[in-house]
């Protein structure tokens, strides 16, 4: 039998662990995009609310010379301007492919960076919000996936809550010797107990299909979730119940891992 050349078997080895590598970010970014695909409804309506009175004070001023009323035409699309370009600076960002870059990360503006990419206040859907989270937390991690984390987390929360006409949304952190705990808690219905041990598999779902009634594959938000946590030295879980609701909580390191 002939022998195998082991340099070519280093070579092709080579190859496939870089394609393998390819294909984890086309799929990472896939993940990613589904999480805006869900909240797209949202972010139209938010963005068409910002637009209107835009146009009715152009076209009003248009007709008029009324020059109190052009200049507050003026203001109006300037502020609601800058408005849309915060919401497709957060788009963007939620979206991005960016290398993982580590350090220290202030937890609160994580928080606050994920609920602005909502792109929506969440009161307007009967939502309470109470943010415990000090803005002198930190952990070691990458911002940007972090707030992948927690904005995927809240999307499910107010999709949970949204079904029912509102609810209560808290999030907190606390420090737990070399961890923080962030914890995202909605008074959403909860999770159904044969689904909880698995809610991180991929393809794994609690919603159900508008057409049959069955479980249908739409948990890629939550394997997403975990892997990202995981990847930034931490640990997820999800607890529910019917008194309770649903509760996320994320075990981060408070500082550089040691290798």
């Amino acid at each position: 039998m002939p022998v195998a050349n082991p340099e070519l078997i280093e070579v092709k080895l080579s190859d496939l662990s870089k394609q393998f590598e390819l294909l984890k970010s086309q799929v990472r970014q896939a993940q990613q995009l589904t999480g805006l695909g869900t909240a797209a409804a949202t972010i139209v309506h938010e963005v068409n609310n910002l637009l209107t009175p835009v146009l009715a004070y152009a076209e009003y001023a248009q007709s008029s010379d009324d020059v109190a009323l052009m200049k507050k035409a003026i203001s109006v699309t300037a502020k609601n301007t800058r408005m849309l370009v915060r919401m497709s600076q957060r788009v963007l960002e939620i979206s991005s492919a960016s290398p993982a870059c580590h350090g220290a990360v202030r937890l609160r503006r994580v928080v606050d960076d994920a609920i602005e990419s909502l792109c929506r206040d969440l009161s307007k859907d009967g939502i309470e919000s109470t943010i415990d989270v000090d803005g002198s937390v930190e952990v070691w991690g990458d911002h940007l996936q972090l707030q992948q984390v927690v904005f995927n987390l809240l999307l499910n929360a107010r999709e949970a809550m949204v079904a029912q006409n509102g609810g209560r949304l808290t999030i907190s952190a606390r420090r737990d010797d070399d961890q923080v705990v962030l914890t995202i808690h909605n008074t959403g219905p909860a999770i159904p107990p044969e689904v909880l041990p698995n809610i991180f598999d991929l393809l794994q779902s609690t919603k159900p299909s508008k057409r049959s009634g069955q479980k249908r594959c739409g948990g890629l938000g939550l394997a997403l979730c975990r892997d990202l946590v995981e990847e930034n030295g931490g640990t997820i879980k999800a607890t529910s119940d019917d008194s309770r609701g649903t509760c996320f909580a994320l075990h981060l390191p408070a500082s550089k891992p040691q290798p």
